[in-house]
């Protein structure tokens, strides 16, 4: 939604509160006014709206740092040909059924474009907090080419990836993105899962082609995100300016180093191999795309652990395609399962903030944008309540109850007592 809350004052009170930083909860109330928290803990203040949460939890709004909004199909070929009429519209519905789930934000790495981002600030989508990309760069035969060897066809595409080649074409194509209103630039920098002819591992553009379009991104004070698997990907990445490794499964030590040395931070998408592992057959996924999804399966879990190891940040994203949307808040619980809960907590609220440059998000501070989660438990003590239905979490975006579950449903109005 739009930056400029206009939201009346909002307490709530009997909650424990997870800040975003800290491994430990501490006490209540938070309150907000303007969309913007102006205290936490203390006493109770005067306001408009309180919520009594119950003794539950409030969390900082989660944030998706690897969303495709127009990401309708499992299919690349056919979700490029789809009309963008239809795309935008399925695109709307997935952007809302995220927010209800508590991402109040979401970096759409690969798609987007201002016409999205303006239905959204004129409030006529419901949505997470947007920032995009606009289509990926991919070079031909790269992760974003979703051609078939075997037909002469045009690399048209523009929908989630375009086909751009050769240094000057690339920093145009770059600084036509952030004509567009683009967040950051997203490349294709291996081989990948739901593309047909290109090799998982093998490196894609050269360090030349990189290397242009992070020189383009630093200029406008934005950075470079890579869709990157093996070692040799990411080091060629992160060696020539990227700034966010996306995926990184084949991650191995040395390269974790090499991020570490170079600042690049982890975006880890578990959930998407693990659905796509169950589900993507029934769904229409390539056989070629389904082998390929194995061999990166189970390396994604390993590929954390290497990157704590080092010291790189890591993030949390989901880049589930098509009708695996819904397994969203499953990659709470994947990477749970790896990193602990503190840490997946900090992860998709702190961290990925960093990711974003917004410090003003992804805290539970005064000062921040009041993008919240109500949990009707402590994560810390039951981590599935991180992962529970939309009807066990209240959101607020800007100091808006958005969805307001079972919490916000008995929310009060007067003064706070």
């Amino acid at each position: 939604m739009a930056d400029e809350p206009r939201a009346g004052g909002l307490t709530i009170v009997d909650v424990a509160v997870f800040d975003g930083v800290s491994g430990e909860l501490t006490d209540g109330p938070v309150h907000i006014s303007d969309g913007v928290i102006t205290a936490v803990g203390g006493r109770p203040h005067p306001a408009d709206q309180v919520i009594d949460a119950r003794g539950g939890t409030v969390i900082p709004g989660l944030i998706d740092a690897h969303f495709h909004a127009y990401g309708v199909g499992l299919d690349l070929f056919r979700l490029e040909a789809t009309p963008r009429s239809y795309v935008a519209l399925a695109g709307a519905r997935r952007l809302s059924a995220a927010l209800s789930r508590g991402f109040t934000t979401v970096r759409d790495v690969a798609g987007g474009d201002p016409g999205l981002a303006r239905a959204i600030d004129e409030g006529l989508v419901a949505s997470p907090r947007y920032l995009y990309t606009g289509p990926g760069l991919s070079q031909t035969g790269g992760h974003g080419d979703g051609r078939p060897g075997d037909l002469e066809l045009c690399a048209c595409g523009g929908q989630l990836a375009e086909v751009v080649d050769g240094v000057d074409n690339l920093r145009r194509a770059v600084r036509d993105r952030f004509r567009r209103g683009a967040h950051a630039i997203k490349i294709m920098a291996s081989g990948g899962v739901v593309s047909p002819t290109d090799p998982l591992r093998i490196p894609q553009y050269s360090p030349e082609e990189i290397r242009a379009v992070a020189d383009e991104a630093g200029r406008r004070g934005s950075y470079v995100a890579a869709h990157a698997y093996s070692p040799e990907a990411i080091v060629a990445a992160v060696r020539n300016g990227v700034r966010t490794i996306e995926h990184g499964n084949l991650l191995d030590a040395d390269a974790a180093r090499s991020m570490a040395e170079h600042g690049a931070y982890l975006v880890p998408t578990l959930v998407t191999y693990d659905a796509m592992d169950r589900r993507g057959r029934e769904f229409g996924l390539a056989p070629v795309s389904q082998q390929k999804n194995r061999e990166v399966l189970d390396a994604g879990r390993q590929a954390i652990t290497l990157a704590r190891a080092a010291g790189v940040p890591v993030g949390f994203g989901t880049d589930l395609m098509g009708p695996l949307e819904d397994e969203q808040l499953a990659g709470l619980r994947l990477q749970v399962e790896v990193d602990g809960v503190v840490a997946v907590l900090q992860s998709a609220t702190a961290v990925n903030a960093e990711v974003l440059g917004r410090p003003d998000l992804g805290r539970v501070q005064v000062g921040a944008v009041a993008d919240l989660v109500i949990l009707d438990g402590d994560p810390l003590a039951d981590p599935s309540v991180l992962w529970a239905g939309a009807d066990r979490r209240t959101v607020i975006q800007a100091g808006r109850v958005v969805s307001p579950g079972r919490l916000g449903a008995a929310s009060e109005r007067g003064s706070t007592p």
